[in-house]
């Protein structure tokens, strides 16, 4: 092969391969570019930053084994610490969708690694020594191990960020609600008019909603702490040894804070991605969540006029391009679309982790795609909609006080002292005359004045009041 400007010649078990001459990827990756080319989505940084871990890791491990000189792990170790820093985010070109045990991107990390080490240790790039991709930096791994372990301290790490991020807006949810002890409205089943509540109750279910789906988080956690590390091709451990995956996890269970462990039996998490499945179920559930919660601010907010109108959202932006004056909920809508792209990516993570034909599971980029993505949005969004929504509600108490004094289901506690039917005639006259429920149960409940009033009381009904 002849080269050419602005390129130097890399060569893998293949054969050569041109590759820009300023880049510290090599051959393997540069085929990887050219037989993927379906979509604009590139490695998750999460992953990156992944990958860097176990490169540095091994590094640490080899280095206490004694598998190579010092000088060459410290220089490994070195390299893999910059691209777990955020270096390097340049040097993965290559498509999400690739080959199905993500070998590409191990390679390519081994690649960015093997070629910094070099440089550290004085050598240029394009060098194949004395650090190589496959004989150093992938020593005691397989891409089977590798990336299942890569999508485990990702998953965790990014668990982590998103439990804090979740807290943030159930607490931001809970104060709201506390300053709402004291507003009375209307509440709703079916879209219809319900018996009163408050908006501690109101929000309060929220809260509670947020609280659960954090206990959920925070319970997958030891799930995923647990790496198939050292397990290799499909989990035999073949061409590794138990120390290395033990001081491999120990040095990335330090490092991060999080504490990783190698799996004594690794087979289930090569051959499967199960832990996927359930961070991916967390996450869908607190989708699901977050769409019920925007929906509901997007229904009480409606109006100024015409709609529900007993909440105020902040004004973030105009809403229209031809009718002036108009706001829009923004950050509700925002919130509803990402709820819906995750649900939609926890059907694809589905169908991904079903992908495990016998000894190993053949969609894990799609896999760390997905959950990663999804992770970060869920996370981003908790802030934003605590900070741009939540925080900057408020009820129209007024507004909340006329609905109620107009609802037919005022009517609900007289049922207990005149029976059904007759409170339910009463509640049809009321709607038949355009009268309220406490206008007509005056005059035709055969209850005093006293009674009525007693039992009409929105407070009482929200269980303010013995």
């Amino acid at each position: 092969m002849e080269s050419k400007k602005g390129f130097r010649i890399e060569k893998d078990s293949m054969g050569e391969m041109l590759v820009p001459e300023h880049v510290y990827w090599g051959a393997q990756t540069a085929r990887a570019v050219k037989n993927f080319t379906v979509s604009s989505r590139r490695i998750p940084e999460g992953l990156r930053l992944a990958l860097g871990w176990i490169k540095e890791g091994a590094a640490v491990a080899h280095g206490e084994l004694g598998t190579f000189p010092e000088a060459v792990c410290d220089a490994v170790e070195e390299a893999a610490r910059e691209l777990r820093r955020g270096k390097f985010a340049d040097q993965f070109p290559i498509d999400l969708y690739q080959t199905g045990s993500g070998t590409s991107w191990n390679m390519n990390a081994n690649e960015v690694v093997a070629a910094r080490a070099n440089e550290l240790l004085g050598f240029p790039l394009g060098s194949r020594g004395p650090v190589h991709p496959n004989d150093t930096v992938n020593r005691g791994q397989s891409s089977n191990d590798v990336i299942p372990s890569a999508i485990q301290i990702a998953s965790r790490l990014s668990a982590k960020c998103l439990a804090r991020d979740l807290r943030y807006l159930a607490e931001a949810v809970e104060t709201k609600a506390e300053e709402s002890r004291d507003v009375i409205k209307l509440g709703r089943t079916h879209l219809q008019d319900a018996v009163p509540m408050t908006g501690f109750q109101e929000l309060s279910a929220w809260a509670d909603q947020l609280h659960q789906a954090l206990r959920r988080l925070k319970a997958l956690f030891p799930v995923l702490e647990r790496i198939p590390l050292g397990g290799t091709a499909v989990g035999t451990g073949l061409n590794s040894s138990r120390n290395f995956a033990d001081l491999t996890a120990t040095h990335i269970a330090e490092g991060t804070g999080c504490p990783f462990v190698a799996m004594d039996r690794s087979f289930s998490a090569i051959a499967a991605r199960d832990a996927s499945l359930e961070y991916g179920d967390v996450l869908n559930a607190l989708a699901v969540i977050i769409m019920k919660i925007a929906q509901d601010l997007r229904l009480l907010s409606s109006g100024p006029r015409a709609g529900l109108a007993e909440i105020r959202l902040p004004e973030l932006q105009p809403g229209s391009s031809i009718m002036p004056g108009k706001v829009n909920p923004v950050i509700p809508e925002m919130a509803v679309q990402v709820a819906a792209s995750v649900m939609g990516k926890h059907v694809s993570l589905t169908i991904a982790c079903q992908n495990s034909p016998l000894q190993l599971n053949i969609m894990m980029p799609l896999i760390a795609g997905e959950l990663l993505d999804s992770a970060e949005m869920l996370s981003r969004l908790c802030r934003s909609l605590a900070d741009r929504c939540i925080s900057g509600m408020s009820y129209d108490r007024q507004r909340c006080r006329d609905l109620i004094e107009g609802s037919l289901a005022m009517v609900t506690p007289l049922a207990l002292e005149i029976g059904y039917e007759k409170a339910a005639r009463i509640a049809k006259e009321a709607y038949a005359s355009g009268r309220n429920v406490r206008e007509v149960a005056l005059k035709q409940s055969g209850l005093d004045s006293e009674t009525v009033q007693r039992l009409l009381d929105p407070e009482r009904m929200c269980g303010g009041v013995d």
